[in-house]
């Protein structure tokens, strides 16, 4: 089964249908635009398309056909599906056919035995079949409403597997990106040893030459082997984010996949749009307002079960001693039966049930306002990590620039015995740091888009006014 085409679809059956949509239920005033300003532009649902990386895009595609934890949530959505369905068969009349045969045999005994020996008897069968329907009259809505609860329970298990996909849409890229840093730390950590190798030959030679102290040679030697420790952790690091990845997408956790040789860029802005529209976005939301709507009518359901229950029940049938006789009209049996069951006394249970719907209700009512609160605060933190990020990268990039410079201006000032060797090092640590740091930052600029994408419910498409305004192409 291809679990990425899931329907979220649901035929109503009976006379029930799903509770309407409830407002959001917070006393908080919400802002009418976001804080940080966005523009607002139509919503895209392969929003991973936009991070511009094919391989990427074949992870994610591989990880939604082939990741089990989405095939478990699908699971659910099939067996809350047959759970609405029983709800809903208990408004509809039942109907059972049976047939059945008695043999039987019967002494007669008391009436005189001409000569003696055993007593007279008689043996018959009996053979009968019979059509049984029964029906409650559910006047006063209890069956409807359970089967709307049901229903609305249905929508919120299709919410959450959406909600499913979305997350792990984005686990597979957080996973992914942290392979492309991983591995660009890994060829950083290589090219800082392969540096600190260099330097230290050179601190070799001229200490055998006896132009150098022991105190030079040391600080070389420990400045490698620190490198090198670097790249070990780093190489480590790189294999476990490759394995978290391999299972994400369904593959042994070989560490063998491949990721690409650089961290994509970000070209396009986030248009947001109004914090209300995400209300209608966010799979979360949707389920926690669905399970609202159906602790209602679960509430409406346990009232309704103080009333009086009417019910029809009727069977008719067959009964002969012959068996070609149950096809015939003259052996036909009939029963109609109606009756009304007014609860009494119950012993607290019918009013329990009411606080209990009602304790159940309230607690979702909660949960629906914190989920929406959450969701505001998700988007506001995203919008105003995008610009302290970019801000980050952009000083990051401009120490990187300006560390190299400093590093390569040290090796040749040491090279020609201008400078000390504790300031080559130093140049060195402070140009491999800032490269170090500024491939963290590109990932989280990453993460921090991916992140967006979920607290907005999706995606949207690049806002190509803001790009030819900023000079950037896509």
């Amino acid at each position: 089964m291809n679990w990425r085409f899931l329907p979220l679809s649901l035929v109503v059956w009976s006379c029930a249908s799903t509770p309407g949509p409830r407002p959001l239920p917070t006393s908080v005033a919400v802002a009418a635009t976001w804080v940080t300003e966005t523009d607002t532009v139509a919503v895209e649902t392969r929003w991973w398309l936009a991070f511009d990386d094919s391989l990427a895009v074949r992870l994610v595609e591989e990880a939604l056909t082939n990741n089990h934890s989405l095939q478990i949530a699908a699971t659910n959505v099939a067996a809350s599906r047959a759970q609405a369905r029983i709800s809903g068969a208990a408004a509809l009349p039942q109907v059972s056919a049976s047939t059945s045969s008695l043999r039987s045999k019967r002494s007669n005994i008391g009436f005189p035995i001409p000569g003696g020996g055993a007593a007279p008897s008689t043996t018959s069968t009996t053979w009968s079949a019979d059509v049984a329907a029964s029906w409650e009259l559910d006047l006063w809505g209890r069956v409807r409403s359970a089967h709307s609860a049901s229903l609305a329970d249905v929508q919120a298990v299709e919410a959450d597997w959406e909600g499913a996909r979305l997350s792990l849409v984005a686990q597979t890229l957080r996973s992914y990106f942290a392979c492309v840093e991983a591995q660009r730390q890994v060829q950083l950590a290589g090219a800082t040893v392969e540096s600190y190798r260099v330097s230290n030959q050179q601190v070799q030679s001229r200490y055998e030459r006896g132009l150098r102290p022991t105190l030079d040679l040391m600080l070389s030697r420990a400045s490698l082997s620190s490198a090198e420790s670097s790249l070990h952790q780093r190489r480590l690091q790189l294999d476990a984010a490759t394995r978290q990845l391999e299972i994400l997408v369904g593959r042994y956790p070989a560490g063998s996949l491949q990721s690409a040789a650089s961290i994509p860029t970000l070209r396009n802005t986030v248009p947001a749009g109004l914090p209300a529209e995400i209300l209608g976005r966010r799979p979360d939301l949707a389920a926690a307002e669905r399970r609202l709507a159906a602790g209602d009518a679960r509430v409406r359901e346990a009232r309704r079960a103080l009333f009086p229950r009417i019910s029809l029940t009727a069977s008719g049938g067959h009964s002969s001693g012959e068996l070609a006789d149950l096809l015939n009209g003259d052996f036909g049996i009939w029963t109609l039966v109606g009756n009304i069951t007014q609860p009494l006394f119950q012993g607290g249970r019918l009013r329990a049930g009411i606080d209990l719907a009602n304790a159940n209700a309230d607690r979702a009512f909660i949960a629906y306002a914190q989920a929406a609160l959450r969701a505001y605060a998700e988007v506001e933190s995203g919008l105003a990590a995008e610009g302290l990020l970019a801000e980050q990268e952009k000083a990051l990039t401009a120490a990187s620039r300006e560390s190299s410079d400093a590093r390569t201006l040290a090796e040749q000032r040491y090279a020609k015995g201008l400078t000390d060797l504790l300031t080559l090092l130093t140049a060195q640590r402070s140009s491999f740091d800032a490269d170090s740091r500024l491939l963290t930052v590109q990932r989280q600029r990453l993460d921090t888009r991916i992140n967006l994408h979920l607290a907005l419910g999706g995606g949207f498409p690049h806002n190509t006014d803001a790009l030819a305004a900023s000079g950037d192409t896509p």
